[in-house]
């Protein structure tokens, strides 16, 4: 997630018309109810954020971005993580902000499951509910969802391992080992659905091997997004699977699990692999240039933050948000605006930030 130009929303539709669409073809279908626009409230109201924990730049770099975009809209931001104190400490601090007389919740959830009683707190006080980056789920307390199309970010991720492996490697077969994100985040689940949609195939047909046999979510999750599961992890694939075998592909769901990977690679006197990723991280993108990680997924944390600001804006103003879709959460279908992943390779990387002031200095020194 990062900054580029802006994706053209598609014109604003009624809150009738949103709920009748479909998630990309990927939600279940379920009951949904019309969250409606906001009757206005003052422009200098409160605004609560509560994110996660700062497991990548980009959440760090989304505090910061709320802060400043909220002021400049002329509302009064509250922006804080739960860190280390996980689901609980979110769980808190959602309370405190309801109590403090926020107007609208923008909630990145540490585990979507964990928060219907402040949820359902939040609408008993009349303050819209958008979800940031990551699905609140089997609550019908949620107003609003605003992501990157995170199915379509595993399908890129997929189809990125076989185009590297092809590339570097030359013809299969190919031995790969598969990282999932964390169990208790909700994009970690279409993350990895939607990669194996494509890799799914190969590893039926012979094309791709994993020597570990761990291909089910479960086994290859990654507890809180933390590198050293992932390390301690390969750590262990590699020396009881990989004493005589190459490794030729790993399936990261982002920059920073990607790198733990290849650590754990070249410790255990392996070629790099072909590593995937996500988030467009400094390191990452330096790897990239150097030949090593094959890709990331450049979602640009300022669209994103400019998106959710603006449906703060639009419902201030009493009016409906920009939906293009609906996401099925479990109990509802939840009004989603959804911006869309570029893949990021050796290939597109100068070009695909020149528009990132920040990110344009390090692909284009």
């Amino acid at each position: 997630m990062r900054r580029r130009k802006l994706l053209t929303a598609a014109a604003a539709i009624t809150a009738a018309a949103a709920l009748a669409l479909t998630g990309c073809g990927r939600s279940d279908t379920g009951s949904t109810e019309s969250s409606g626009a906001a009757g206005g409230f003052p422009a200098d109201a409160k605004i609560g954020v509560s994110l996660p924990a700062k497991t990548s730049e980009n959440w760090v770099l989304a505090e910061n971005l709320f802060n400043s975009d909220l002021k400049a809209a002329g509302f009064s931001p509250t922006v804080q993580f739960a860190g280390d104190g996980g689901a609980p400490a979110q769980q808190q601090q959602i309370d405190a902000m309801i109590s403090s007389g926020v107007k609208v919740l923008v909630i990145g959830a540490v585990d979507g499951k964990q928060l219907n009683t402040q949820l359902a707190a939040a609408k008993a006080a009349g303050i819209k509910v958008i979800a940031y980056d990551r699905l609140l789920q089997s609550t019908k307390d949620v107003d609003y969802y605003v992501a990157y199309d995170n199915f379509k970010v595993g399908e890129l991720q997929g189809q990125a391992l076989l185009d590297g492996l092809k590339a570097r490697k030359g013809d299969g077969p190919y031995n790969i080992e598969l990282i999932a994100g964390s169990n208790d985040d909700a994009n970690s689940k279409p993350f990895f659905e939607g990669a194996m949609s494509v890799l799914q195939p190969k590893i039926d047909d012979g094309t791709l091997k994993v020597l570990s046999g761990q291909t089910t979510q479960d086994q290859v999750a990654t507890q809180g997004w933390d590198p050293k599961n992932v390390q301690t992890r390969m750590d262990s694939i590699l020396s009881s699977k990989y004493s005589s075998a190459k490794l030729d592909g790993v399936l990261s769901p982002n920059d920073t699990l990607a790198r733990a990977a290849m650590r754990s690679a070249k410790d255990a006197g392996q070629d790099v692999p072909v590593v995937t990723g996500q988030d467009s991280e400094v390191e990452s993108l330096k790897s990239i240039l150097a030949g090593e990680q094959y890709s990331t997924i450049n979602k640009d944390t300022t669209n994103l933050v400019k998106a959710t600001v603006q449906m703060v804006k639009d419902l201030q103003a009493g009016k409906e948000p920009t939906t293009t879709t609906t996401a099925n959460n479990g109990t509802i279908d939840v009004p989603t605006q959804y911006l869309e992943p570029v893949l990021v390779t050796q290939e597109n990387i100068k070009d695909a930030y020149k528009n990132d002031e920040s990110l344009n200095k390090i692909v284009n020194p």
